[in-house]
């Protein structure tokens, strides 16, 4: 399994860091297909049109979001959340709000969601994904441009919904045929299982 060799930590969180920390992280990334490379080089070029805030929810084209992917501390399953909003499972993430530490800002919104601390990440992305967010109330349609990582849950992690979930589940990538979730999602299960 492709979790061994990594590099999991504890990363902390720093409100204070600027749009270069982004933009180096998303570089660092190694992209293993057309599609992965051509997501990497439309975060830079938004980076680069959008220096000041493209990590703020104010910024309306769109933003970065950072989440990860949460495997089980046997490296056997991966935690999702059945999303209140979006009602499919997805991985754990979700806005910086500032926070331009792609990893740490994952690894806040994944310890939010799922009530579990002590998780470690590997601070390299394992995925790129760009997608539409439809138009809410005052929100416009808009852009998700979201970096995403592999966490790890330490041995006997709980999980507790949060509200932003219905509910949370342990899933293997055989369960991800039953159940209703996005194909960014089984290409993250691929990249964290299937190597």
């Amino acid at each position: 399994m492709a979790t061994t060799s990594r590099a999991f930590q504890s990363i902390s969180t720093s409100r204070e860091e600027e749009l270069s920390v982004a933009r180096a992280t998303i570089a660092r990334y190694a992209p293993t297909t057309p599609a992965q490379a051509s997501f990497q080089a439309a975060m830079l070029s938004f980076i680069e049109e959008h220096p000041t805030d493209a990590h703020e929810r104010s910024c309306l084209p769109g933003h970065l979001t950072a989440s990860c992917l949460l495997v089980d501390y046997a490296q056997a399953r991966a935690l999702l959340t059945h999303h209140a909003k979006l009602h499919r499972w997805l991985q754990l993430g979700g806005h910086l709000d500032g926070d331009a530490n792609l990893p740490a800002a994952a690894l806040r919104e994944a310890t939010e969601e799922s009530g579990i601390p002590g998780i470690q990440i590997d601070p390299t992305p394992i995925d790129l994904d760009i997608h539409t967010i439809p138009a809410r109330r005052d929100e416009p349609e808009h852009l998700h441009l979201d970096i995403r990582f592999l966490a790890r849950a330490p041995a006997g992690a709980q999980e507790i919904c949060s509200e932003e979930s219905i509910e949370l589940g342990w899933f293997t990538t055989a369960d991800l045929a039953n159940i209703h979730t996005d194909p960014s999602v089984v290409r993250l299960f691929q990249h964290a299982f299937d190597q």
